[in-house]
């Protein structure tokens, strides 16, 4: 079978192992933290809740969930910046915070508006941090069999650190690798490497799962890592991001659509499902 398959019938295994066949064993797993280990779109959706409930009191129901569309997809590119080193973390999030009032005409921010608007939003946010309900099963999976398991992440260190403490995982997923250690987050091949490095293994021998397909996934094959792109049903962002399932596979990123599609990758488990 080859990469680019999309043969209904053909068992998920075969279409996963077809992404790295030829590949040596896969001795390590790195994980991206956001909407990968931690359901990052939920927390989203309750702290854009209380944005839109605080801020846009005057918003129809049936539009709020416009104002998380509209977060997630970020078409500035704001996030982005900021993980290249290009803009501060507070000014990626002021600028696209005063980009949503405008949207959907809510108040202007200025410096000190900003910062009252930020309580509002983290409050939420951080208290809406959840665990995939699989995470804690897979990541125990991996260490039974002898398989080391890190983060590497495009926040700050120190901040999913805190995360995945909130959410039952910190001690079972050693924050390896964030934004800061080189001042620039994945894509760049120095932060895949570093993470791999960090976990022990040889990048030929380690996975990295994520769920954004260039920047994740595509960014660890690109740096000799193995890639795979956790895409999740009815979780893309649409938008600018790249999000087609075929060309994955055929710049040979496995795709998965759970977590638990990870063992089958590793030689753990069969797989979750079906494609």
């Amino acid at each position: 079978m080859t990469a680019g398959t999309s043969d209904p019938q053909a068992p998920r295994a075969d279409v996963l192992a077809a992404t790295v066949a030829g590949r040596p064993r896969i001795a390590g797993v790195l994980f991206d933290v956001d909407d990968t280990l931690v359901d990052t779109r939920g927390a989203f959706a309750d702290a854009m809740a209380e944005v839109a409930r605080v801020y846009l009191p005057h918003l129809p129901d049936e539009r709020r969930g416009e104002v998380l569309a509209t977060w997630r997809r970020d078409v500035g590119g704001h996030y982005r910046a900021y993980t290249r080193g290009e803009v501060s973390f507070r000014a990626q999030r002021m600028t696209r915070a005063t980009e949503l009032m405008a949207a959907f005409g809510g108040p202007e921010l200025d410096d000190a508006a900003f910062d009252a608007w930020d309580v509002v939003f983290e409050s939420a946010f951080a208290e809406a941090w959840r665990a995939f309900p699989e995470a804690a099963d897979v990541v125990d999976a991996l260490l039974a069999a002898g398989v080391p398991v890190g983060a590497l992440s495009n926040a700050a260190t120190d901040y999913q650190v805190r995360k995945l403490g909130a959410v039952g995982l910190g001690e079972r997923v050693p924050m390896l690798v964030g934004v800061d250690v080189f001042g620039v987050g994945k894509p760049d091949p120095r932060v895949f490497l570093e993470a791999a490095r960090r976990l022990g293994t040889v990048p030929a021998e380690t996975l990295y799962v994520g769920d954004e397909l260039d920047i994740d996934a595509g960014g660890a094959v690109r740096a000799g890592l193995l890639g795979a792109w956790l895409d999740r049903p009815g979780a893309r962002r649409g938008g600018a991001h790249p999000e087609d399932p075929e060309a994955a596979r055929a710049a040979g990123v496995a795709v998965l659509t759970t977590l638990e599609d990870v063992l089958a990758l590793v030689g753990l488990g069969e797989p979750a499902a079906r494609v």
